[in-house]
C-alpha cells in the first residue's frame, strides 16, 4: 500500500449527478415534510404520539452511504451532540437495515462464478449491517469458521456521483470571495478518494494485513486475519474471533477504562506517528473487547497511508502542542501550509497559534475538545490567508472519531503527554 494519490472521485456524468441531486432533494424534502407534519400535530394535541428519534437516521441512510459515514462520525461526539442524537447517530455504526437474502445471494453468486464455492456452511442471517457491506457467519470446507464481509450491490456508481456533487458544490465555494485560497475541492477529492476506497474490500484485506503486521508487538491489539483464497469480487473472508463484547465502559471499574483507554490511545499514536498507516473509522461498531480486555479492530475499509512528510510535520506539531510551544507550533503550521501570501499578517497569525496552543497545553481529555480547537486553529489560517495543507485532514479524522470514545471512558486522561514517548521515538527516527 502505498501513498495515496491526490485524486478523488472517478468521471461521473452529468445525467448521474442530476439523478443524484434530485434524490437529495426529494428525500430531504419528504422527511422535512413529515417532520412538519408531526410537530403540528404535537402542538394541536399534545398527548399525541411524539416522533421516533430515528427520523434523522433513516433520512441519511435513504440518502445512502455517503451520508451515512457523516452520521456515523457525528454518532461518536456526545460532547458535541444531545445524548439522544448521538444515540439515533449510533444506529449507524453496524446496524443499518441489511440488504435481502437475495441481495446477498446475487453478490456471492456473482463474486464465485468461476470457482469453488468456498463454505460448507453459511449463515445468511447477518450478524453486523454497514451502509457499505454487511457481514455474515459461515464454515469453510477445512472447518474453519469464518466472518464474511459482502458488499451491498449496485452502491459504487452512487457513491461516486455523491462525492462528484460534493466536489463540485467545493469548487463552487473556492470562488466565494475570502474563500478562494481555502482547498475545499481538493479536500473533497481526498476524502471521497478514502471513503471510496471502502468500496474495495481487496484493499480492505491488504490493510487488515498490514495493520496486523505494523501492531504486533501491542499484544493487547487483536486484527482478524483475511484470508486471501476464500474472497472474491466484493466478498471479504476472515478469521472469526469468538466471545466478543461491545465497546464500551459497561461494568468495567474506573481503573479498568483508564488502563484501556490508554492502551487504544498507544495503538492509535504508533498509526499516527511511527507507521503512517492510520485507521480513521475507530467507532463503536469497529471496534470490540475480548474476555481478556484486549481491542478488537474488526474493520479496515477506511485506512490512510500519509505521506511521509505530512506524518512528521503532524508529528512535529503534536509534540510542541504536548509541551506548549505555540511559537514553534505556528511555525509547523507556516512550513506545511501549501500558500503563505506575501502580505500575510504573520505577527498576527504566530500570536493567535501560541494563545490557541497555550489555552489547550495539559488540558485532559474532559477540559478539551478538538473540533473547537481544529475549528479556531482553521478559523486563524482563512483569516490570515494561509492555505492548510488537506492531507492534514486524515488524523484529524482519526482523532474526532476517538475523542468521543475517550471521554466516555476516562475524562481524565492527559492524552497529550501519553503521546509523548511515542512522538520522541518518531521524530527521533
Amino acid at each position: 500500500m502505498g501513498t495515496l494519490p491526490l485524486t478523488g472521485p472517478a468521471t461521473v456524468g452529468w445525467g448521474r449527478m442530476l439523478g443524484r441531486a434530485g434524490t437529495w432533494a426529494g428525500t430531504a424534502a419528504r422527511h422535512g415534510t413529515v417532520g412538519a407534519a408531526e410537530s403540528l400535530r404535537r402542538r394541536l394535541n399534545r398527548n399525541g404520539r411524539q416522533p421516533g428519534r430515528d427520523r434523522l437516521t433513516t433520512m441519511l441512510v435513504s440518502l445512502g452511504p455517503t451520508f451515512v459515514k457523516g452520521g456515523q462520525l457525528l454518532g461518536t461526539r456526545q460532547d458535541l451532540l444531545p445524548p439522544h442524537l448521538c444515540a439515533a447517530l449510533g444506529r449507524l455504526h453496524d446496524r443499518v437495515d441489511p440488504m435481502t437474502r437475495a441481495q446477498a445471494e446475487e453478490v456471492c453468486t456473482h463474486a464465485y462464478r468461476e470457482r469453488t464455492w468456498p463454505f460448507k456452511e453459511f449463515d445468511w442471517t447477518p450478524s453486523a449491517s454497514g451502509s457499505i457491506a454487511c457481514v455474515y457467519r459461515a464454515r469453510l470446507h477445512d472447518g474453519r469458521e469464518v466472518a464474511v464481509k459482502v458488499r451491498r450491490p449496485r452502491i459504487r456508481e452512487r457513491m461516486h456521483a455523491d462525492f462528484a456533487l460534493l466536489g463540485k458544490g467545493a469548487s463552487v465555494i473556492q470562488r466565494v470571495p475570502g474563500m478562494r485560497k481555502v482547498p475545499a475541492r481538493r479536500m473533497v477529492d481526498q476524502v471521497g478518494f478514502a471513503v471510496l476506497r471502502q468500496l474495495d474490500l481487496d484493499a480492505e484485506a491488504a490493510a487488515l494485513t498490514s495493520l496486523r503486521a505494523n501492531l504486533t508487538g501491542l499484544e493487547y491489539f487483536r486484527i482478524p486475519e483475511p484470508l486471501p483464497e476464500a474472497c472474491g469480487e466484493g466478498v471479504l473472508v476472515m478469521e472469526y474471533l469468538e466471545g466478543l463484547g461491545r465497546f464500551g465502559p459497561g461494568e468495567l471499574t474506573r481503573e479498568e477504562r483508564r488502563v484501556l483507554v490508554r492502551k487504544v490511545l498507544h495503538g492509535v499514536y504508533q498509526m499516527l506517528f511511527l507507521d503512517g498507516l492510520v485507521h480513521c473509522d475507530m467507532h463503536p461498531g469497529n471496534l470490540y473487547l475480548t474476555k481478556d480486555s484486549e481491542v478488537v479492530l474488526l474493520d479496515a475499509g477506511f485506512v490512510v497511508r500519509l505521506d511521509p512528510v505530512v506524518k512528521r510535520q503532524f508529528a512535529e506539531f503534536f509534540l510542541n502542542m504536548s509541551m506548549g510551544r505555540g511559537a514553534e507550533c505556528a511555525e509547523v503550521v507556516l512550513q506545511s501550509s501549501e500558500y503563505v501570501p506575501p502580505d500575510a499578517d504573520l505577527d498576527g497569525f504566530r500570536a493567535g497559534i501560541v494563545e490557541l496552543v497555550t489555552a489547550a497545553h495539559r488540558r485532559t481529555a474532559g477540559q478539551f475538545r478538538l473540533a473547537p480547537f481544529a475549528t479556531r486553529l482553521f478559523d486563524l489560517q482563512r483569516r490570515s490567508s494561509v492555505a492548510a495543507a488537506p492531507e492534514f485532514v486524515f488524523p484529524l479524522v482519526s482523532l474526532l472519531v476517538l475523542e468521543g470514545m475517550i471521554n466516555e471512558f476516562d475524562v481524565d486522561v492527559d492524552f497529550q503527554a501519553e503521546a509523548v514517548p511515542t512522538l520522541l521515538t518518531a521524530l527521533r527516527t
